[in-house]
């Protein structure tokens, strides 16, 4: 498939990296992006705090036909990064329409949970 499938907006209300981990597996958060189209997409993360400004305009390329996990801890600009503990929402712009998928590995406990869900997708009127 060479067909580019998707929206170009998509939003994830519920960002929250949880600050301690045990065991071997660290705790983190991924934002899954499904490319299906020839060529490349180019994405364009915002974060939003309750507290602070956005950290805004993080720039990522998503090859063609390709996927890419972009951990949230990873999410830099000038420096700054999303701290643990602190609650968060993703807005992801995309020049091409792209399917997102948004995961979180919660191991604070010894029982880990792992949760996914679908992004929501923004249709532009």
């Amino acid at each position: 498939m060479n067909k580019a499938i998707g929206e170009t907006n998509w939003v994830i209300p519920d960002g929250y990296i949880p600050p301690e981990s045990s065991g071997s597996l660290l705790s983190h958060e991924s934002i899954c992006v499904l490319n299906c189209s020839a060529e490349d997409a180019t994405l364009t993360i915002s974060i939003y705090f309750e507290d602070r400004d956005p950290l805004s305009n993080i720039t990522y390329v998503v090859p063609g036909q390709r996927t890419k996990h972009i951990r949230t801890s990873s999410l830099e600009r000038d420096g700054e990064h999303i701290p643990t503990g602190v609650p968060y929402a993703i807005y992801i712009e995309s020049d091409i329409p792209v399917v997102v998928q948004y995961s979180r590995l919660d191991s604070t406990q010894a029982e880990n949970a792992l949760m996914s869900t679908m992004g929501y997708p923004v249709r532009q009127a």
